[in-house]
């Protein structure tokens, strides 16, 4: 019974390696565009998010700055004529702690509301923020070993930000003809996400106002 488990140890961590590679960004892949898409603002709060039961600890800042990079990472690759804001709530997260297989196995969750404005027309294209829900599911494919018995709670974190990284990019692109179709005489604008006006954080509240244009 014991090498049983062992074995199931040992081939559930390979199978985790081998998914975990769904959520990495192939450096020779062929980036299609979505529409005229272009990530202006990467805005993330993590403020008031709920820490699930039993789940390892996180900072806000940890919490902000692991999932910032990942959207900047992979948002951050398409380069249409249009401009973007994404702002993106951090609302609730666990990351599972170590459990024993098939009886406890705990599992790595985060949840995110996600907000889209277009810079042109300070358009909120989203009248309610988004649910995005990430699984480790998405990174690690085994459904009795726990990530909490073979990873650390920074690698949870940053797989499950890159889960939701690429979520974003799906309902992106689910919406691509509604939201990011051409726009007939709009002039490409420039933008440095590096130098953010003041008071922009306010983009994230449902009832505050769109970012101040580009242009």
């Amino acid at each position: 019974m014991i090498r049983g488990i062992a074995r199931a140890t040992i081939t559930g961590a390979a199978i985790a390696m081998l998914a975990a590679c769904t959520n990495n960004i192939d450096p020779d892949e062929v980036v299609e565009p979505i529409g005229d898409f272009r990530m202006g603002y990467n805005i993330v709060v993590a403020n008031d998010v709920t820490k699930g039961p039993l789940s390892r600890p996180a900072t806000e800042d940890e919490l902000t700055t692991a999932v910032k990079q990942e959207i900047e990472t992979r948002m951050g690759r398409y380069n249409g004529d249009g401009l973007y804001h994404l702002g993106v709530r951090v609302e609730a997260y666990v990351l599972a702690q170590p459990g024993i297989p098939v009886i406890a196995a705990p599992k790595s969750i985060m949840i995110l509301g996600l907000q889209v404005w277009d810079d042109a027309t300070q358009e909120k294209l989203t009248p309610e923020p988004v649910r995005i829900t990430a699984f480790e599911a998405f990174d690690t494919g085994v459904p009795l070993i726990p990530s909490g018995l073979v990873k650390g709670r920074e690698k949870q974190l940053e797989n499950l930000s890159k889960s939701a990284a690429r979520l974003i990019e799906e309902h992106l692109r689910e919406n691509e003809e509604l939201w990011f179709g051409p726009k007939e005489g709009r002039e490409r604008v420039e933008f440095d996400r590096n130098a953010p006006r003041e008071g922009e954080a306010l983009a994230i509240d449902p009832a505050g106002p769109a970012p101040t244009p580009a242009n």
